[in-house]
């Protein structure tokens, strides 16, 4: 039976395959996000960086799975804000996070979520297939009291581009163009394609349990 592994602490991603029918075997990567972007040449391209994070997050947790990984797909993924050209990940500390949201506010943004998925057989890997989506997020302009209580709970914090679409941050989300899954960090169409590159289809995975 052909579990999936997904690479990643985030409930959102987690729920978005439970809500469609894969429930997931959760490896968290631990990767330092801030220390392989920083590694990646000066001139890399936007959307190289988030696949090059989602890949080394697959391959962190790959190389301490054991007990599925003789018939295993270990799916990753990394998500930034790319606003006026420069990526934005997580913003951490509420001074970062009001100061993204004083830039962004009114404006729109692409959310860049770079996915990798690899197939593992018999404890060895036999494919890899890795992409990325990109999805516009236009953005009001919460009030100055709500973005302070929005800021006091925690949540812009620890999340890419200080928003979520799937939480409180979706008040603040005015419309998007594209696909919402990918939105909240893990792209259904994207990842069934390459899912498909690497020889799995997404109805082998359906009903599976944790």
């Amino acid at each position: 039976m052909t579990r999936l592994v997904l690479a990643s602490a985030s409930p959102a991603r987690r729920e978005v395959l439970r809500s469609a029918g894969i429930d997931p075997v959760v490896r968290v990567s631990e990767v330092d996000e801030d220390a392989v972007a920083a590694a990646l040449p000066a001139d890399t391209a936007a959307q190289q960086v988030v696949v090059e994070l989602a890949r080394a997050k697959a391959t962190a947790v790959i190389a301490n799975l054991h007990e599925f990984s003789h018939d295993c797909v270990v799916v990753a993924c990394d998500s930034m804000l790319l606003l006026d050209g420069e990526l934005q990940g997580k913003p951490h500390t509420p001074e970062i996070a009001r100061a993204r949201w004083g830039d962004m506010a009114g404006r729109s943004a692409d959310l860049v979520t770079g996915h990798c998925v690899v197939r593992l057989q018999d404890h060895q890997v036999t494919a890899e297939a890795v992409d990325y989506s990109s999805t516009t997020v236009h953005f009001a302009k919460p009030e100055p009291d709500e973005l302070d209580a929005y800021i006091a709970t925690g949540e812009p914090l620890r999340v890419a581009g200080a928003f979520t679409l799937d939480g409180l941050g979706g008040w603040f989300v005015d419309r998007i163009d594209g696909d919402p899954s990918s939105v909240i960090g893990i792209g259904l169409p994207l990842l069934r394609r390459l899912l498909g590159k690497v020889g799995i289809g997404i109805t082998q995975l359906w009903g599976h349990p944790s």
